[in-house]
């Protein structure tokens, strides 16, 4: 009787030690299946995100080229208002058209460019002509021959200006 504990013990010892085995085994997966689910969530996280901020950036600039578009008619009823005609009701029609279309255009996100009194930035501006001059600061703007603009902050159209350069 005696050699039969012994056997059992033996037994129960390998049982025992086949179950912790597959305990760690199955602790070691769990710990695995675990990380790779908090990495796939995170990795959702950051594309729905991704997703969002795509969005976002869509729909703010979506009107970009619709406004982009319609420059040139902006551009159009400038010169309308700028012609001297002897009809003031007409005159002040096309003021009034042109009003009504710049604020609208505004409301979306445009945002004109101011040239007056400043400095040539060749971020914002494009120099058609450049004067030679004394009398007036390097590097300054003269005039504006077309107007430029800007859609919620980035530059939809450059500025075209006359700039004033010292000999």
């Amino acid at each position: 009787m005696d050699t039969e504990k012994p056997q059992e013990q033996n037994q129960d010892s390998s049982v025992e030690e086949s179950v912790v085995s597959e305990r760690d085994r199955l602790a070691a997966e769990k710990a695995e299946l675990e990380d790779r689910l908090l990495r796939m969530r995170a990795e959702f996280d950051n594309a729905r995100r991704r997703f969002e901020r795509e969005r976002s950036d869509y729909l703010q600039f979506a009107a970009m080229d619709l406004v982009r578009d319609l420059l040139p008619v902006l551009d159009d009823f400038e010169r309308a208002m700028r012609v001297e005609t002897p009809d003031r009701e007409y005159a002040r029609g096309i003021e009034l058209i042109y009003q009504r279309l710049f604020e609208g255009v505004k409301k979306l996100g445009l945002e004109p460019i101011d040239t007056q009194g400043k400095r040539f930035d060749p971020n914002l501006h494009q120099a058609i002509e450049r004067v030679p001059t004394e009398e007036a600061e390097d590097q300054s703007i003269l005039g504006e021959f077309q107007r430029g603009y800007q859609f919620k902050g980035k530059l939809l159209r450059p500025a075209m200006v006359k700039v004033a350069v010292h000999p």
